[in-house]
């Protein structure tokens, strides 16, 4: 756990005290003296569990406040202990303040508590230091002034050269290394200390008590210290390469942002950002700088948790709301995430001089006490030298008591000291330093070439307990590589193909001037495409093909903005179209709405049905809004026909498009719905850039809207998907599919990735599971069957498809009737805090619980599971939120729950190999115990790994 950045008690809205700043501007007006800030003082940051919402129950009609849990895990901590190198966050947490080490017997998987006089420190020094800062006091165009930059163009490849040899990269200062500490930890740590003194003793019982001086002494005290040397090189051997493994295990996920450089969108790397860098910023992004904001959608909201323990996101605003420089809502610090929304914002500060740089300088520490294997450790080597002790004692009270007097030429001191020392040894086991480090450097590096990115190995043994793993579907169970495959205008369906060739050949007649015959139904299926649209290509590839363009952009947007660029050219539409407002996509609303004001005439017969823009005026807009057909199809009132022309939407044309989108649906495809609506000016009453704005346009979207078509979209899954789903469910491991996608589409990819075996007519839905709770509770205790717990007898499996709504209705007995008797399960529909209700209600029924995704919707359950694991290509925010991330794909969490599973036996079999012989090596010399005791830890080492695909195979 790490100390807040104020100790104070959760809850707060403030973690500082206001500070008053001087808003004047500063006395050195040079290009880049007010970035030049004086040495930091730091502060502690609270780093705080990533929370959803302030209660994380599911919407509906829930009343009163929540009483779940907050969110927190209790088996798997340490979240950021191996961070990502997009997360320059972690620098300013204390468990990621020291590189993760194999330190002599152990590995660091624990974070540790900073002592109360460091929080305080750094509240004054931070308290001190930020008081200066004056970005968020300023107005935007200051703050482009005096960093010499420019919204539309950026910076020039030059000013970013001059700015990286002034400022440096991106990143935080190392930490002290305190190498005495360390040196002095591999030589005495665990039983060096008791050979050192045997190795003393034995130099004595040589020289000057040996009369005359016995070799077999002197040879024996020169193995002793050698052995002490020996361990000690092979600690800071194994100290230093496992640094290196881990250094390169945290250069594996790339870490870019979008940034506008010489007038172009591009991306750059994170430890390239210098201050003045225009940074375009989208839900799920980490800042990787301080940033201040210089637009803002109407829905930005940033989590700042990681600082300041406020479990709500955040309003992003363009002016200041507080002098506070912490507090204000036109700054994004480092670290923090964009929950929702879009931003841009102007870099002020880099590496060292964020706050969280600031905080990170003062955190740099070493961490204080032991961790969890170095207590066992200790607690086994304190054992050991009780017994050991006591056998001495024992020795030396015989000698002294009957033997020296009985038998006084037998033993004499030399021989006695050499005796005990051999008694010592005899229970000592010199090779368990050794062979613990070397059974968990050789698991580290076993998941690092399986690109198995783990943040503590305490982690991995978790998942080889995991019971149930629910998945979210795109991107982890599918490639994240979506193709607009179909469309639909009116109620005719078509392929992208004839879609485009239909575009084509309503522009030759136009043409060939054969006006009467012309539709422009597909032109505003190209425009409300094109337009309504999140994605942006990048102006580095536009001269290639379309197929292979690079787009910036979520998967759903950019499969959309390829197939309107394959239509005609998405510019074209731009240039006559100006956005006015933007309202991003959610997993709440399931929808996105772009209104645009009409910038040249000739978009009218591109956009609009001939009859409105008739009468559409310069000053009205036109609101463009696409999502999920269930939730607009009942807002449309009119549709537009293959002619061209808006008619009454009846319920004969609805349910051909209600037939068309489950048709779609039940082929794995997710579909979208595209619509449009022109807003007079006179029906507006708000400006774009007042905040009043948004719920007009959520008001005017509620009815009225006239549906322009559908899309179907493709996204396959992964190759290795079937095969992973068959040998985790071989495992005993059952895999549970939650998504946002229809129920449709999420039972078709289901039955793809080997989720759902069953025919859709064995397929239950939410009328399967009985209220009654003596009834679920006879059909639970009948289900209790080996069948019914992940084995491979498949015609044995039970499957259940439900919606976000039915986990509504749900209550304690259907839950136990869903967890105990379904093996086969897909939850469709779903939003964050119903994906993190699942997760909790399968870990209260005593199932060990995983959960894989890749987005910010995903975030909060990861987070709660006893184990979350994140694709290496998702969202900082779920990379964040995990335990373990999967660097390549999903198959991944194969080779992850076989490690899990043989760790922790491999251990015991290393313990017990070692010193189950220990008793009956007494008689022996100490020299031949060394060499019994070497030989017996390697060789249970091996033993123990070399179960790895026998006894743990899955």
């Amino acid at each position: 756990m790490v100390l807040p950045l104020v100790p104070q008690l959760e809850g707060h809205t403030h973690t500082l005290t206001p500070l008053t700043t001087d808003p004047a501007t500063p006395s050195h007006p040079s290009e880049m003296a007010d970035l030049d800030i004086k040495p930091p003082a730091q502060a502690v940051p609270k780093r705080d569990r990533v929370r959803w919402r302030p209660h994380d129950v599911e919407l509906g009609n829930v009343a009163g406040p929540s009483n779940l849990p907050g969110l927190g895990r209790t088996r798997s901590q340490g979240s950021l202990s191996i961070h990502s190198a997009r997360s320059y966050s972690g620098a300013a947490d204390p468990s990621a303040a020291l590189p993760i080490q194999y330190r002599t017997v152990s590995i660091d998987i624990d974070d540790y508590n900073r002592k109360a006089q460091i929080a305080k420190k750094a509240e004054k020094a931070a308290a001190t230091d930020l008081a200066d800062l004056v970005w968020h006091t300023i107005s935007v165009e200051d703050a482009i002034r005096r960093l010499s930059t420019s919204l539309d163009q950026g910076l020039s490849q030059e000013q970013v050269k001059r700015r990286t040899a002034e400022f440096g990269k991106n990143a935080p200062s190392p930490p002290e290394s305190h190498r005495v500490q360390q040196v002095v930890g591999y030589f005495f740590k665990g039983f060096g200390s008791v050979l050192l003194v045997g190795c003393i003793l034995v130099f004595i019982a040589w020289r000057p008590l040996g009369q005359p001086p016995a070799p077999a002494n002197l040879a024996l005290a020169i193995v002793l210290l050698a052995v002490f040397f020996i361990q000690a090189a092979f600690n800071m051997w194994q100290d230093w390469s496992s640094s290196r493994v881990m250094a390169s295990i945290k250069n594996m996920i790339p870490d870019e942002c979008l940034v506008i450089r010489d007038g172009v969108q591009v991306s750059a790397m994170a430890v390239d950002v210098v201050p003045g860098d225009v940074l375009l910023v989208k839900a799920g992004n980490k800042l990787p700088a301080d940033v201040r904001f210089v637009h803002v959608s109407s829905d930005a909201k940033f989590d700042r948790s990681v600082l300041t323990g406020e479990s709500v996101p955040l309003t992003a605003t363009v002016d200041a709301t507080d002098k506070n420089y912490l507090e204000t809502k036109n700054m994004g610090l480092q670290g923090t995430h964009c929950s929702s929304g879009t931003v841009t914002g102007v870099v002020v500060a880099t590496g060292n001089r964020t706050v969280f740089g600031r905080i990170a300088k003062l955190t740099n520490e070493p961490k204080k006490g032991l961790t969890t294997l170095e207590r066992e450790v200790l607690n086994f080597v304190i054992i050991i030298c009780s017994i050991m002790f006591f056998m001495i004692a024992l020795v030396v009270i015989l000698w002294a008591a009957w033997l020296r007097k009985s038998y006084p030429d037998w033993i004499n001191v030399p021989t006695l000291i050499v005796d005990c020392v051999s008694v010592a040894i005899a229970f000592i086991p010199e090779g368990l330093p050794i062979a613990l480090t070397a059974s968990l450097t050789i698991s580290a590096n076993m998941m690092r070439k399986n690109k198995i990115l783990c943040k503590s190995l305490k982690t991995v043994e978790t998942l080889g307990s995991v019971s149930v793993i629910c998945s979210d579907k795109t991107g982890t169970l599918t490639q994240n590589k979506m193709i607009v495959t179909d469309c639909c205008v009116g109620a005719l369906a078509m392929s992208a193909d004839e879609a485009r060739d239909t575009l084509v050949a309503e522009h030759a007649k136009a043409e060939s001037g054969n006006t009467a015959l012309t539709s422009n139904a597909m032109d505003q299926l190209w425009s409300v495409s094109g337009l309504c649209n999140a994605a942006e290509f990048d102006a580095a590839t536009r001269h290639l093909a379309l197929a292979i363009r690079k787009i910036h952009g979520d998967a759903t947007d950019q499969a959309v903005l390829r197939f309107a660029e394959g239509l005609g050219p998405v510019a074209d539409l731009k240039r006559c179209w100006a956005t006015k407002f933007n309202l991003a996509f959610n997993s709440k609303n399931k929808f996105m709405i772009r209104v645009l004001g009409m910038a040249h005439a000739d978009g009218l017969a591109m956009a609009l049905p001939d009859g409105v823009s008739a009468i559409f005026e310069p000053g009205d807009m036109l609101l463009t809004i696409k999502g999920a057909p269930e939730i607009l199809l009942d807002r449309c009132t009119r549709y537009t026909s293959m002619s061209g022309v808006a008619m009454t939407l009846n319920p004969t044309v609805r349910e051909k498009i209600e037939h068309i989108k489950n048709t779609w649906s039940s082929q794995g495809r997710r579909v979208l719905l595209l619509a449009h609506k022109a807003m007079s000016r006179t029906s507006v009453k708000s400006a774009p850039s007042s905040a009043a704005f948004e719920s007009e346009v959520l008001e005017h979207a509620k009815t009225g809207l006239t549906l322009v078509g559908l899309v179907a979209i493709v996204d396959p899954p992964r190759e290795e998907i079937p095969s992973v789903i068959k040998t985790l469910r071989g495992a005993g491991i059952r895999i549970f599919m939650v998504t946002g996608d229809f129920a449709l589409t999420a039972q078709a990819i289901a039955r793809e990735c080997g989720i759902i075996t069953n025919p859709d007519a064995a397929i239950a839905n939410v009328t399967a599971l009985t209220r009654d709770p003596l009834a679920a509770a006879k059909s639970s205790s009948r289900d209790q069957s080996p069948s019914h717990s992940g084995t491979d007898s498949s015609d044995l499996q039970t499957s259940i498809v439900l919606t976000g709504n039915d986990l509504l209705t749900l209550n304690e007995a259907q839950w136990d009737q869903l967890v105990t008797s379904y093996t086969e399960v897909v939850f469709a529909r779903t939003t964050p805090e119903q994906k993190l209700r699942i997760v909790r209600e399968i870990q209260s029924r005593n199932h060990v619980v995983g959960m894989t995704g890749d987005g910010v919707n995903d975030a909060p359950a990861l987070r709660a599971a006893d184990i979350g694991i994140a694709i290496g290509g998702g969202s900082d925010i779920a990379v964040e939120a995990a335990d373990m991330v999967l660097l390549e794909s999903f198959s991944s969490v194969v080779e992850a729950v076989r490690f899990g599973r043989m760790m922790f036996d491999n251990l015991k079999k290393t313990i017990c190999g070692g010193t189950h012989h220990r008793s009956g090596a007494l008689p022996c010399s100490a020299h031949q115990i060394l060499g019994i005791d070497s030989m017996d830890f390697l060789g249970a080492s091996a033993r123990g790994l070399h179960q790895k695909y026998t006894q743990h195979s899955l």
